[in-house]
């Protein structure tokens, strides 16, 4: 297996995460409450007098750095479960509750998908996996997908660590992307790593059918950039108030990172370009296309941006450079 191509795919995935528009609102978490406030206020004014010019994550006059572009919740994600891959996996999830206070308190340090945060109360109540992961409102998101990248990269079944957030289509996206990162790593080819992750989703379940239909739509179309139009019809029925449901993003990372020969350079600013799954599905695209060219094909510049964790959403990460992380691994 190349260490460079591992390398390309923890990086891959924190320079999509930071591409993405959600990064700059979870960076903004670092800031104080008073400017999240101010934030929605102004979203509130926009809304009341049909004001066109949209507030963005601002500092004022608090330090800018947070707001500059980085990796955000995935990439810290993924650095937490390389440090704590080799242990079982509820119990790594369980020390998280103990530095939760609880994971029911007023404060709530450790910032995370819905599947994961109530993955923690599940634990904290005594609620064992995969109870944990199915009696969870959002079992079917893609919090473990984005994990399972470090399970790809270690040659690993990201089942037991999926189970304890999410079920049905959760788990079968971190199987899929576990696979898929695995492939390619060892080989280098985009259309292998996608025939690994179509093995193992069945065509019957949502992720399953979607994985192939956004193949067909992005083949059909050529290009990634043209075909986020198909895409975002044939997948996207902008109904649901999140977008980051395992059965869109991974399938929408497939198809793109597919059509674009692996190229991340083509692959990521094409996920972004789908605003309602930008959480994660560049995130995704970046991994998958990041273990497919290797760190060394990724730009310098967005290799230097990329490297080192905020705390934004998991604290005790703050300033944790991933390139460092990763000796031993890669």
């Amino acid at each position: 297996m190349s260490g460079d191509r591992i390398r390309g795919a923890v990086i891959g995935l924190a320079v999509g995460d930071a591409v993405g528009w959600p990064a700059g609102r979870h960076r903004a978490a670092l800031h104080a409450p008073w400017s999240r406030r101010l934030h929605r206020e102004l979203d509130a004014f926009a809304e009341e007098h049909r004001v066109t010019t949209l507030p963005v994550p601002f500092a004022l006059n608090q330090p800018t750095a947070p707001l500059r572009a980085g990796p955000s919740d995935d990439a810290e994600w993924l650095a937490w479960t390389l440090l704590t891959a080799g242990r079982p996996r509820a119990e790594a999830f369980r020390q998280l509750v103990d530095t939760d206070g609880g994971a029911q308190g007023d404060v709530r340090p450790i910032r995370g998908r819905i599947s994961v945060l109530t993955a923690l109360d599940n634990l904290a109540k005594g609620v064992e996996p995969p109870a944990s992961g199915h009696d969870n409102p959002h079992h079917f998101d893609d919090a473990a997908a984005v994990r399972a990248v470090a399970f790809g990269v270690l040659g690993r079944d990201p089942t037991p660590d999926a189970q304890v957030t999410n079920a049905g289509d959760g788990v079968l996206a971190a199987r899929a992307m576990a696979a898929a990162i695995q492939e390619a790593v060892a080989s280098g080819s985009a259309g292998a790593a996608v025939e690994a992750a179509l093995a193992v989703l069945p065509p019957e379940t949502a992720i399953g059918h979607n994985a192939r239909l956004a193949l067909d739509v992005a083949r059909k179309a050529g290009d990634p950039f043209g075909a986020i139009p198909a895409l975002d019809a044939a997948l996207l029925d902008h109904v649901y108030s999140y977008g980051v449901g395992a059965a869109q993003t991974v399938p929408v990372a497939l198809a793109l990172v597919e059509t674009a020969g692996g190229e991340l350079a083509r692959a990521v600013p094409a996920a972004a370009c789908l605003a309602p799954l930008a959480d994660s599905a560049p995130a995704l695209a970046g991994a998958l296309a990041g273990a497919c060219g290797g760190y060394e094909a990724i730009p310098e510049g967005w290799t230097a941006s990329a490297r080192t964790l905020a705390g934004c959403c998991l604290p005790d990460l703050a300033g944790r450079d991933l390139i460092e992380l990763l000796e031993g691994i890669a």
